[in-house]
């Protein structure tokens, strides 16, 4: 079996001493300078009919360092700055490829702390990490070891908005490689009441994190709104409770959600899904808060890129596709069946989990994908077209 080369992210949590942090939360503040600078010159400049690059951006980053008013640039990685003007230029990219809407402004209260650095703003050595600026190497609590001769190519420092420290560190992970192949396929019925309903039968239970702390969560809001905007430490300690009760259910969603993803990569060659648009199914004021706590989005994502990884394959068949009122026995396909409806019984004489019933139906679908090859682009609007699609993920750079 052919090997392959996976660049794989290594997060680790680390605790800065007073100096790091200083200067740690610096370098952010130059990152978000910088980035909304370049923003607004080239957002400028394209009222002007002109296309700004990189390159003209980071002759501008020079030419800022050199004034009064932005001299405190220099105080910081240049490295951290550049990556800044980088990032920048591939969301544009991601605009005009139609992929990404035009780019925002960070905002100083909402946006995300973070800086990369490259090989050259690092040191990596005995298992210490040392950034550029630094005199000691950041003290990193090592959950698991990164593989075996592993070097970091790129480090991303990052604070979350509990006031939690991070490193990410993106090595080449040759532990990574194809699994044998399997003989078993499976079909995926995404729900609320149950978050999986497999073709095999089983029922995967929705654990429901957002609502078992939501009265958690209720009194630290509550004590934040009695906070007044000038109310300096209390109201900043008040938001670092809010946002530490969402940090342990993101926390245990997302571990929750890698179980269940490896399991069913490692079990099966194929993985038959449906091609939901969660960001439209989320403005239904009756469902937001249950679809979002679902996470179904996230499920896809880690699914397709350890399919990826270990050489699987994922489906997805078209929303339209009546998974539901299908009858997997016969084929027969039934009228109107309101969500209520649980059970059903078809005139073939067949009775029916709801569920377990769809989830079959889109392996059908996707299994008809894999013999006869359907198309690879998702019908995204028209119920009378293509019933399922092959998935096709990005090709990852050795």
């Amino acid at each position: 079996m052919k090997a392959t080369h996976v660049k794989r992210a290594f997060k680790y949590r680390f605790y800065p001493t007073d100096a790091q942090a200083a200067e740690l939360s610096r370098t952010f503040g130059c990152v978000r300078k910088v980035y909304n600078l370049a923003l607004a010159a080239r957002t400028e400049a394209w009222t002007r009919q002109e296309r700004v690059n990189y390159s003209q951006t980071s002759a501008m980053l020079t030419a800022w360092k050199k004034t009064e008013e932005l001299a405190y640039l220099n105080e910081v990685s240049s490295v951290p700055l550049q990556q800044a003007l980088r990032h920048l230029q591939t969301a544009f990219a991601n605009f005009f490829g139609n992929r990404a809407k035009y780019p925002h402004f960070k905002s100083r209260k909402k946006s995300r702390k973070s800086a990369e650095y490259t090989t050259s703003a690092f040191r990596f050595l005995d298992g210490k990490l040392t950034l550029a600026k630094m005199a000691e190497p950041l003290d990193i609590v090592w959950a698991r070891p990164l593989p075996e001769g592993a070097s970091p190519s790129t480090v991303t420092v990052s604070q979350d908005a509990a006031g939690r420290w991070y490193v990410s560190m993106l090595v080449e992970d040759p532990t990574v490689q194809p699994l044998p192949a399997a003989e078993r396929a499976v079909g995926i019925d995404v729900g609320l009441d149950h978050l999986l309903t497999l073709s095999t039968g089983e029922k995967v239970s929705n654990p429901r994190y957002e609502r078992r702390d939501r009265a958690r969560l209720a009194k630290a809001q509550r004590q934040l709104a009695r906070r007044a905007e000038g109310d300096g430490a209390n109201r900043r300690k008040a938001r670092e409770k809010v946002a530490k009760v969402y940090a342990r259910i993101a926390d245990r969603r997302r571990d929750n959600l890698h179980k269940l993803t490896t399991r069913l990569v490692r079990e099966n060659q194929t993985i038959v899904i449906e091609d939901l648009t969660v960001r439209n199914m989320v403005k239904n004021g009756r469902l937001a808060r249950a679809v979002s706590d679902a996470a179904w989005g996230e499920f896809r994502s880690m699914l397709e890129y350890k399919a990826q990884w270990y050489g699987r394959e994922v489906i997805a068949v078209d929303r339209w596709f009546p998974s539901s009122k299908l009858c997997s026995t016969c084929g027969t396909l039934q009228g109107k069946m309101p969500l209520n409806v649980r059970e059903w019984t078809c005139d073939c004489g067949t009775a029916h989990d709801r569920d377990v019933n769809a989830a079959k139906n889109i392996l059908a679908a996707g299994l008809a994908v894999s013999v006869c090859g359907a198309g690879v682009r998702p019908q995204r609007s028209t119920p009378g077209g293509r019933s399922a699609t092959k998935q096709k993920t990005p090709r990852r750079e050795p």
